[in-house]
């Protein structure tokens, strides 16, 4: 196990990392699902947070697999086997993720996080024997993941308030240990465009979830004539969303991670970009679920959990591509006055109408994404406009 090239040419995701990815599709599907029963009955709060959790669970876990694959990736045996390990984990963690999301129950989840945790250990201790290059940080990120994973178990027992400030404390934990290894040991050789090609994959497994909304409400209008036409126009909304905001994600593939502060920022800051979009399909199901009469929320209040997603998306998917200096789809007074749009929509919903409030906003993103290709493209041709 040595170290990659970080220019090493043509480098994507392998077909092992594809089939990694393939696990993580059913555990945010969880987390989704999980997520629209609770706004739909009305749990703002205890489901949010739940889902917050459940969420940097997943999100972790796929992150730290795909920097170290990126920097170490020799495809052996051993290192298939490790992998297949952390995939068990991924399917354990996914079974865990309803009594997570609803009762705050993490011993499945935490069950799951930890072996995968710990297979991602071996990997390191792999990496700092055969990589004398690297051994310093290998070798604090072999210990800095696994005291946290001590913490993990350890609080299990935390009951209450305590559990849940014990969470907050491990995440930061785990936050600090690639800061730790990176900046106090040899950098690891990870690839900035491998990495963005293996983030783009994780973009389209969260839009998997707005896909799987549009067919519910698709399947919904056929088989019930109860809003037929609204239930069509969330779809169209809903499919219009889905193009649009992979438009404006892929545009800025071209990342610039030219230091290790801009590559933790913009790593970190996916959190909240991928949480967003599966948030959006859940949205889009409590809408469908509105109009069908099976929820507890109002028209305004359902536009809302549509349009929320989508504008926090916009506005830190923003923030990174100034951050990467990808300059695309991200000029701050366009962005700003399509999340105004939005807003404005959500709060006319029970003039417009649900169907239609939900068909507008996916109009006003692909507004917003017309609008912001024109002015790069503008400025592509004369470079002295701003």
């Amino acid at each position: 196990m040595r170290g990659r090239d970080p220019a090493e040419a043509h480098r994507v995701s392998t077909s092992l990392e594809l089939l990694f990815d393939l696990c993580f599709v059913v555990a945010v599907a969880q987390a989704a699902a999980q997520l629209h029963h609770a706004l739909a009955e009305g749990h703002l709060a205890v489901g949010l947070v739940g889902y917050a959790m459940v969420f940097f669970a997943i999100w972790w876990a796929w992150m730290n697999f795909t920097w170290f694959a990126s920097a170490y990736d020799p495809d052996d045996v051993p290192y298939r086997l490790l992998t297949l390990l952390q995939m068990a984990g991924v399917l354990v963690l996914a079974a865990g993720v309803p009594a997570g999301l609803t009762h705050y129950d993490f011993t499945v989840i935490t069950i799951g996080y930890v072996i995968m945790r710990i297979a991602l250990v071996g990997q390191w201790l792999r990496a700092a024997a055969e990589h004398p290059a690297g051994r310093s940080a290998s070798v604090r990120y072999a210990i800095g993941v696994s005291l946290v994973q001590a913490g993990w178990i350890a609080r299990l027992w935390l009951p209450g308030a305590a559990g849940l400030a014990g969470f907050a404390v491990l995440v930061l934990a785990e936050i600090a240990v690639p800061i730790w290894a990176e900046y106090r040991g040899q950098p690891t050789p990870w690839h900035p465009r491998h990495v963005a090609d293996r983030y783009g994959a994780f973009i389209i497994i969260v839009l998997g979830e707005v896909v799987l909304a549009t067919l519910a409400a698709v399947q919904l209008s056929l088989s019930q004539q109860i809003a037929a036409g609204q239930v069509l126009l969330v779809a169209g909304g809903g499919l219009l969303l889905v193009f649009s905001l992979w438009w404006i994600y892929v545009t800025g593939a071209e990342v610039q991670l030219t230091n290790l502060r801009t590559a933790l920022v913009w790593g970190y800051g996916h959190y909240v970009c991928f949480a967003a979009v599966a948030a959006l399909g859940a949205g889009l199901e409590v809408a469908i679920d509105t109009l069908d009469h099976h929820g507890h929320l109002s028209e305004r209040a359902a536009a809302a959990s549509v349009a929320v997603p989508v504008a926090v998306f916009m506005i830190v998917l923003a923030a990174l591509h100034q951050v990467a200096h990808t300059g695309a789809t991200g000029h701050p007074t366009l962005i700003a006055v399509g999340v105004i749009t939005v807003s404005l929509v959500t709060l006319s919903a029970p003039v417009l109408g649900l169907g239609f409030a939900v068909l507008l906003t996916g109009v006003a993103v692909a507004a917003t994404l017309a609008a912001n290709l024109t002015l790069t493209a503008q400025r592509a041709r004369r470079p002295g406009l701003r």
